[in-house]
């Protein structure tokens, strides 16, 4: 069955349907990691999104029954160059094409995602439709203009545990604040020895401090952080009472937290080789990263000399690709952030010490 992508600008991309059938709509971004799809399929920061894979070629070892990174998938739809229908690995368990009808996600192959990708690439993340309907071109393309943006969304509800859970262990106590979880986040803990307990997003600060946690973690997430308002007021509450590290969305969260400002980026960054300044380790970490938004430099001094940002917040990391800010250390407060993703059960595992820089804080 023909599948077809109409984009807010007036593209259109014709394929083929190798998922569900429907129509969906969303922002239209991509990804550039050449493995690790099943992850990047299950993870919640996808929310709202129709998700275009770089690599020609996805779906060639299947899906397993371990690297869930959510429960279920929540993007909208998802684009790929060539999916794969004879998967060859030992772990597999199913197609991709029969994962993606199983969890009713409207996919397409056989389109030049290359120039699908360029467009973005110039034009920047766009409203979109893919569809396995024979709607009328003109009907589409209206409808484009009619989608809510990301940033008049709330995700984070539609993707956050509906009730706390604890994985029991003799170590430290941590807490989650869901807002999009990984779950490789939450196993990296445990694999540390921590106890770890999974709180919804609209959890109070003071419902936190009632568990008697050792640390506190806010998770990675989809959407605009400026709509994580009752995160943000957690967060102002909690800082400075226990140690706090967080991760992608949850590192904007607790610089809005400070008084911080995000801007959204032209196309996000998505993948899993982008190059990080490690500032005080003098060294480049490669890292998976998942996000359309980041921190704004407060002035034009700081950009240059890297050094503080806001009031007690000195700047840890930055992007080597277009020197966004990728991490912060508080220098009187037990807290740390980072924009990437640290756990990368799929990628590189440059970044694994930060968990236990965390554990050590909480000791």
């Amino acid at each position: 069955m023909e599948a077809k992508l109409i984009l807010e600008d007036g593209s259109v991309f014709e394929g083929f349907s190798r998922g569900a059938q429907g129509e969906v709509q969303g922002e239209v971004v991509f990804n550039t990691s050449m493995t690790g799809y099943q992850e990047i399929l299950t993870d919640p920061s996808y929310c709202g999104q129709i998700l275009t894979m770089t690599f020609p070629l996805i779906g060639n070892y299947g899906i397993n029954e371990k690297d869930f990174e959510s429960h279920r998938p929540f993007l909208r739809g998802f684009i790929a160059r060539e999916i794969c229908s004879t998967p060859s690995n030992w772990r597999s368990s199913q197609p991709l094409e029969a994962f993606l009808k199983e969890n009713n996600i409207v996919a397409m192959e056989g389109i030049d995602t290359r120039a699908l990708v360029r467009n973005i690439r110039e034009k920047g993340a766009m409203r979109g439709i893919l569809t396995t309907k024979d709607t009328p071109y003109n009907t589409l393309l209206d409808k484009t203009k009619t989608i809510p943006t990301i940033s008049e969304q709330d995700l984070i509800s539609e993707v956050t545990t509906e009730k706390p859970f604890t994985w029991e262990n003799d170590g430290p106590e941590v807490v989650i604040v869901d807002l999009g979880l990984k779950h490789s986040i939450a196993k990296s803990y445990y694999k540390a020895g921590c106890s770890v307990t999974v709180v919804p997003a609209f959890f109070s600060a003071e419902e936190i401090l009632k568990l008697n946690p050792h640390g506190v973690v806010f998770s990675n997430g989809p959407g605009d952080p400026c709509n994580a308002k009752e995160a943000v007021k957690t967060a102002e509450t909690l800082i400075g009472k226990l140690p706090i590290l967080g991760i992608c969305l949850g590192h904007q969260v607790l610089v809005l937290a400070l008084g911080g400002k995000t801007y959204k980026l032209k196309f996000g960054h998505r993948g899993a080789n982008h190059p990080v300044r490690n500032i005080e380790k003098d060294n480049v970490e490669i890292t998976v990263q998942n996000h359309g938004f980041a921190l704004k430099f407060p002035d034009e001094d700081t950009r240059k000399n890297k050094g503080g940002y806001l009031e007690g917040l000195e700047i840890t990391h930055t992007n080597l690709n277009d020197e966004t800010l990728e991490g912060f250390r508080h220098q009187d407060l037990d807290l740390f952030t980072v924009q990437y993703h640290p756990e990368a059960s799929a990628g590189p595992h440059d970044s694994r010490y930060l968990f236990d820089d965390f554990v050590k804080l909480m000791a």
